[in-house]
């Protein structure tokens, strides 16, 4: 299969059917390989433009939603962002990618998950930080962060993670159980957030980490 084709025909559907918008972001989409995030018997299925799943019941997200909440965050080159739900990495990859010269710092509450990521992201050359830890919590020590962003659905967003991205900031996160909104939050000087709701999603549960 020609991997290199079937992404950039993927990114061509995603651009006009307008779920690309960001030029950081189709960059970003046109240069990760997918397929390198998925299981191997799920590789000639990576360019689907669907959730694939990765074990330890956590699914790789689909390569529209990643595209939107990349375009949501809208990070510029040098950014240092939050993500909470590192997963098989891919969403990292994609967002260090639209970043460029900047970090990305991601926690994953799966062990497993966190070493195997961690992993694949280096061999990949991915300037990604990851963390074994409690996504409610955030990663306070290199914070403050430009934005945030999360791949799994809390009741609410935490307000740990509102603290830690500096004023002017975004955080992009589906919230809810069952029935689930994608919002993206503004952070403000006082503290406060503006917030926007971006429709309809459908994410695994954010959990825990367990004492």
């Amino acid at each position: 299969m020609d991997f290199a084709r079937a992404r950039n025909d993927l990114v061509d559907r995603l651009i006009e059917s307008g779920r690309v918008e960001q030029p950081a972001t189709e960059r970003a989409m046109r240069a990760v390989p997918r397929y390198e995030f998925v299981p191997a018997e799920r590789r000639e299925a990576a360019y689907h433009d669907r959730p694939l799943p990765i074990g330890e019941s956590q699914t790789i997200s689909a390569p529209h939603m990643v595209a939107t909440m990349t375009d949501l965050l809208a990070p510029d080159d040098g950014d240092r962002v939050l993500e909470i739900g590192t997963g098989c990495g891919y969403h990292a990859a994609v967002t260090s990618a639209a970043v460029g010269s900047g970090t990305v710092y991601s926690v994953e509450v799966e062990p497993d998950l966190a070493r195997e990521a961690r992993d694949r992201l280096d061999r990949l050359g991915y300037d990604v930080r990851v963390r074994v830890g409690d996504g409610y919590a955030g990663w306070p020590d290199p914070a403050p962060y430009d934005g945030a962003y999360l791949t799994c659905a809390p009741e609410s967003v935490p307000e740990a993670v509102v603290e830690q991205v500096r004023p002017g900031g975004r955080i992009v996160a589906p919230i809810g159980r069952g029935r689930q909104h994608l919002v993206q939050l503004t952070r403000r000087a006082d503290g406060g957030v503006d917030r926007e709701t971006h429709g309809a999603v459908r994410f695994v549960p954010m959990r825990a980490a367990e004492n």
